[in-house]
């Protein structure tokens, strides 16, 4: 784990975007880490009915993740908006 890139422990579900967001800190500056309800539920093999079902699934798997998203933190896979996105 990259001591440089710290994980909040929060995690709020977007239910425009269809994802849940989930904040890193790199050298103080804030990214918005997204991960879609299409790729939890196609990566864990599960529907995902409701918030509570999708946020218990994130929350299970919480520490892949993060691994995942600090990756492409590390490669700089920034979208257009300099979010991360899990999709």
């Amino acid at each position: 784990m990259n001591q440089d890139i710290l994980f909040a422990d929060m995690q709020t579900w977007d239910s425009e975007r269809q994802a849940v967001n989930f904040p890193a800190q790199q050298g103080g500056a804030l990214i918005h880490c997204w991960v879609s309800l299409a790729w939890l539920e196609k990566e864990y093999g599960q529907i995902l009915a409701n918030e509570a079902a999708v946020l218990a699934v994130f929350a299970q798997h919480r520490f892949d993740l993060e691994d995942i998203a600090e990756t492409l933190i590390e490669d700089e896979e920034f979208n257009v908006d300099g979010d991360i996105d899990i999709a």
